[in-house]
């Protein structure tokens, strides 16, 4: 099987050469799909070697974007503000070496430690392992004859992650791999951590109750 990676990107010249170091390994394509940044990262990922593709802003479009043009047989879409672990290519391919697995994601964790941030990792863990819904964070990958079955990736203003989740369970097994995929704390930081944490919980409770998507997203950017 070939992997592609797919990295939606919005403003992160300060993290998408460090997402693209993680994701470079032999045999893996990988490409950045920006949506108009207005700082350098599009001329920081053309200096790494990554192909750039640009569409309009939106993460769900850039993800459908990107997973349109590469080639792999597997897709892993990673947050530009996200490093995989060493050796993820081998990890989510020998998951896969079980028909019965359609896609999974890796283990939250944050690029910094705290008690709230730590909280905050054990709660990700509980809601990916006993919920089965890990996030976008989290380096969700999926094999490409998955997400064409279901026409590509959801195009919905948020939680898109949600939806991919959704389709993987509903085709078969989803993985969930030990190691971690480091995030940055960034805006849990900037937000601060519990009201991050609350906003998420409500965000995630809504796509439960099958609300109006555009209502959530204009809610959860105020």
């Amino acid at each position: 099987m070939a992997l592609s990676v797919v990295i939606p990107a919005l403003d992160e010249g300060d993290r998408i050469e460090a997402a693209l170091e993680s994701a470079a390994a032999p045999g893996v394509e990988v490409v950045v799909v920006d949506g108009g940044s207005r700082d350098d990262t599009v001329a920081r990922a053309l200096r790494k070697g990554a192909r750039v593709l640009r569409c309009a802003p939106g993460r769900a479009r850039q993800l459908a974007v990107g997973a349109r043009e590469v080639a792999g047989d597997v897709i892993l879409f990673l947050h530009a503000d996200t490093r995989l672990p060493a050796g993820y290519e081998e990890a989510v391919l020998a998951s896969l070496r079980d028909p019965e697995t359609s896609g999974g994601a890796f283990r939250f964790a944050f690029d910094r430690r705290s008690p709230l941030l730590w909280f905050v990792e054990r709660g990700a863990r509980l809601r990916s392992s006993l919920l089965g819904l890990p996030y976008g964070d989290q380096a969700l990958f999926v094999r490409r004859e998955v997400l064409e079955s279901a026409g590509g990736v959801p195009q919905v203003a948020i939680m898109e992650d949600l939806d991919l989740v959704r389709l993987i369970r509903s085709r078969g097994r989803l993985a969930l791999l030990a190691p971690a995929a480091i995030t940055s704390a960034r805006r849990y930081e900037a937000r601060g951590v519990v009201r991050t944490m609350a906003r998420n919980w409500l965000a995630l409770a809504a796509w439960a109750f099958g609300l109006d998507r555009d209502r959530v997203a204009a809610w959860y950017r105020r």
